[in-house]
């Protein structure tokens, strides 16, 4: 009956915070950190791209040997599927992780992930949670979240143990909103890079440059 009663998280939403005081008795909140601190080893960069041109944008990018290991983002599980397949043909070695994934086959993803046989996991928010890797080289945001503290959980999965990483997000039109919420959750501007979106390769070499 004499028990105590410890939550951890990352950050901390409102929708959270509520559940946590609704189950708990006389609760303590107590901030290792400044709420959505992101990680200071993450060099951030945004590109705004159309939306019918990400993919196109992706694949380029992905030409770039120095994207060793690369978690990409999308919002849907659908959009997952379709950004796989376009690596996958691309030859590119990639797989998912995602709400209707059985458990044994997010774990093989990530298994193979983690052991270097596929290059690229492309993950919603929901499943990635749990994901930890070392040697995440870059995180992409091919969909930028509607929740400014997802954007703090996805590029934290680089820069891991004291090693940098890169995190690139691509917004479109109707994400714009989105990342000005972002930038007053992390209380900083992302860098936009000003090249010609279409331009990967060059784009690439600016982000080597950073």
């Amino acid at each position: 009956k004499r028990r105590q009663t410890a939550l951890f998280s990352a950050t901390m939403p409102k929708s959270v915070q509520s559940l946590a005081t609704g189950l708990l008795r006389d609760s303590l909140r107590v901030e290792a950190a400044p709420t959505a601190t992101t990680v200071e080893k993450v060099h951030q960069n945004v590109l705004f791209v159309p939306k019918d041109r990400k993919r196109a944008l992706l694949g380029e990018l992905m030409n770039d040997k120095a994207i060793e290991r690369v978690l990409i983002f999308t919002r849907t599980k659908h959009g997952a599927d379709r950004v796989a397949q376009h690596l996958n043909q691309r030859g590119i070695r990639s797989d998912t992780i995602h709400g209707n994934k059985a458990q044994n086959a997010r774990e093989r993803a990530l298994l193979a992930f983690r052991s270097g046989n596929i290059r690229a996991l492309v993950a919603t928010d929901i499943a990635a949670r749990g994901i930890d890797v070392d040697g995440v080289s870059h995180v992409i945001n091919f969909d930028l979240p509607a929740d400014p503290e997802s954007y703090v959980h996805r590029i934290g999965r680089t820069a891991r143990a004291g090693a940098s990483g890169i995190a690139l997000s691509f917004c479109d039109h109707g994400e714009r909103a989105y990342l000005c919420n972002i930038e007053k959750t992390i209380r900083q501007s992302v860098p936009v890079i000003e090249d010609d979106p279409y331009h990967a390769a060059d784009i690439a070499n600016d982000i080597g440059q950073s």
